[in-house]
């Protein structure tokens, strides 16, 4: 949505009706695994999403035809998330960054960049396809935080710029806390990894960056 003081374009009915469907309804099923991953709750979920596609008809002229529909959504159920349900969710009220700052140096992070063609076993087998429960429980027990860039970027594929619009903070932020993201949750999963015979090729370094 736009805080942009100008007039936009009314649309008719029928015309809103008609983008709004072919533009935004296709994106459901991805708001929805959105939702219920930061809100770990179907009716949640479901609230969530319905909130958000309320909104998205409301302030529908606002969003400008040929862009990214699905950043669009996104950045209005985050919103939503922060402003309604994630003060009654169980959900931490915030990650208190201080207290992990020090847990990983700044030259791992930078070091990061470097892997850019780089996927290891680990985030390809455990992260986008989300095998096994253990997995799923590992995702779902992050800091919330840290759940929301994870889910952005291995599972929904969003850039770095897109992800800074739509969480709302610096693209050197979205870098720095999806490293350590990636670095708890391999911790997370390291004896379970190691359980299926692949833990010997866990290594921070594997972790790259493809959405750069």
């Amino acid at each position: 949505m736009s805080d942009s003081p100008e007039r936009v374009p009314k649309l008719s009915k029928e015309e809103k009706d008609r983008r709004f469907q072919a533009e935004l309804m296709p994106v459901l099923d991805s708001l929805y695994n959105f939702a219920f991953r930061l809100t770990l709750d179907e009716d949640d979920a479901n609230d969530l999403v319905q909130e958000t596609y309320l909104k998205a008809y409301r302030f529908f002229e606002y969003f400008e035809q040929g862009t990214n529909a699905k950043a669009w959504l996104f950045r209005i159920l985050k919103n939503s998330f922060i402003n309604d349900f994630r003060k009654k969710s169980k959900q931490p009220a915030k990650v208190d960054y201080s207290e992990i700052e020090g847990y990983y140096n700044t030259e791992d992070v930078e070091a990061e960049g470097d892997m850019g063609s780089t996927s290891s076993d680990m985030r390809q087998q455990s992260v986008r396809d989300l095998i096994g429960d253990e997995v799923a429980s590992a995702l779902n027990s992050l800091p919330v935080d840290f759940r929301t860039v994870i889910i952005l970027c291995d599972l929904e594929g969003f850039t770095y710029e897109e992800m800074a619009k739509v969480l709302d903070i610096p693209i050197g932020t979205v870098r720095s806390r999806l490293h350590r993201a990636r670095n708890f949750l391999k911790d997370k999963l390291e004896k379970y990894a190691k359980s299926m015979g692949y833990g010997n090729d866990i290594d921070s370094s594997d972790v790259g960056d493809e959405n750069e």
